[in-house]
């Protein structure tokens, strides 16, 4: 079974159907479907991305070191979003900010290893605390200093296709891919940056439709769901 799992939580998915802001009855669900593993005694972390507000790299109408910045801060409004609904369903948790602000800790890798002992859920926001790189990057690299066997990241596709699935209806699914096979064909399930960090921390992914409820379980189980990226293909 999985021991510990980082979760990438997209800004878009918090805001549910509504597509923008919060659409807080969908967010409990999801902290629910989190709560469940959690209980079953797997460490959690998360990463969650600001698009339910503005990213960055699509405010074309700033200037993109600062749209980046209120980017960032979106992230990290999120992550309070949801550290008060994990309380409210009974989970402890612990945030950190990659972007330095008073009222959420710096990313602290003894911290967040201390917390998740101590049986938290852990979260992060603030990306990467730079302008210019994205949540995915940001994902890769708290993986790697919480030690993650595996980053699921949630998203509105069933796994990783050869092509859009939502442009080509002759798109085809993988079970399972290499990280070189990701990057030679420019897949674009994260951004390459992280896709190397992953492959080189020896750190899977799995992507999987964040509509099924319980995927994560799936995950945490080891049954087969979505794709699994990783360094080399199972015989």
């Amino acid at each position: 079974m999985v021991k510990t799992i980082l979760i990438k939580l997209s800004g878009e998915s918090l805001a549910g159907n509504k597509k923008y802001g919060l659409d807080f009855d969908y967010i409990k669900e999801i902290c629910l479907r989190i709560k469940n593993i959690h209980d079953m005694g797997v460490r959690v972390a998360i990463v969650c991305g600001g698009g339910n507000f503005l990213r960055g790299r699509d405010a074309k109408a700033m200037d993109r070191e600062r749209a980046d910045y209120v980017g960032m801060l979106a992230t990290v409004m999120n992550s309070l979003v949801l550290r008060d609904m994990f309380i409210q369903i009974g989970c402890e948790v612990y945030n950190q900010s990659g972007l330095e602000i008073s009222i959420i800790d710096n990313i602290d890798k003894k911290l967040s290893l201390k917390a998740l002992d101590e049986n938290k859920i852990v979260i992060f926001g603030g990306g990467t605390g730079k302008p210019f790189f994205s949540t995915d990057t940001g994902a890769s690299l708290r993986a790697v200093d919480i030690g993650a066997d595996i980053i699921v990241k949630l998203t509105n596709v069933d796994g990783v296709y050869d092509k859009d699935p939502n442009k080509y209806s002759d798109a085809v699914m993988y079970d399972e891919i290499t990280f070189d096979d990701v990057l030679k064909n420019k897949l674009g399930i994260m951004d390459m940056e992280a896709i190397e960090m992953c492959r080189d921390n020896n750190i899977e992914i799995a992507v999987i439709n964040i509509n099924i409820s319980d995927g994560l379980n799936y995950i945490v189980e080891n049954k087969k769901i979505g794709t699994r990226v990783v360094c080399k293909k199972k015989l």
